[in-house]
């Protein structure tokens, strides 16, 4: 089992997303991502997702909104992943190069234009309503299967 964060940065109706291009063997390579990543032990939510967004844009996060939760079973063939979904709209600091992937502010309308994940094109409107969401996205090597939600 592994915990993680995502981390959607928002501003002047843009998305600081991640082009994920240079980290050896990564599962998420060649895709548009938030930003996140694991907990390290003993990190809250928050303080994984205001550390991760520092060390990989820059950004620290003043306030951040938890907007949902998602379990991904098996979604590398290896771990149950459980992520929680953070939305940033305060922040300070300047953008880095991250050595992650290619960082760029997209325009809200262009998200689902990007080459993402296909559970993220059904969740990203989800970051844009006021409820709180949980979810469960099924993907078998790979490949999106289905999804089950409830907000609240």
């Amino acid at each position: 089992m592994k915990l993680a964060t995502l981390c959607y940065v928002m501003k002047d109706n843009k998305t600081l997303m991640i082009y994920r291009n240079k980290k050896k063997n990564d599962y998420h390579e060649g895709k548009w991502n938030g930003l996140g990543g694991k907990f390290e032990a003993g990190e809250s939510p928050e303080e994984c997702a205001v550390r991760e967004l520092k060390e990989e844009s820059g950004l620290i996060a003043v306030n951040p909104e938890m907007k949902g939760f998602i379990t991904f079973p098996m979604f590398d063939e290896i771990d149950d992943w459980y992520v929680f979904v953070f939305v940033m709209k305060n922040f300070t600091g300047e953008l880095i190069d991250s050595n992650e992937g290619k960082l760029e502010w997209i325009p809200n309308k262009k998200l689902p234009e990007l080459n993402l994940w296909e559970g993220d094109k059904i969740f990203l409107p989800w970051l844009f309503q006021d409820k709180f969401f949980s979810a469960k996205f099924n993907y078998q090597q790979g490949r999106f299967i289905d999804y089950s939600v409830q907000f609240y």
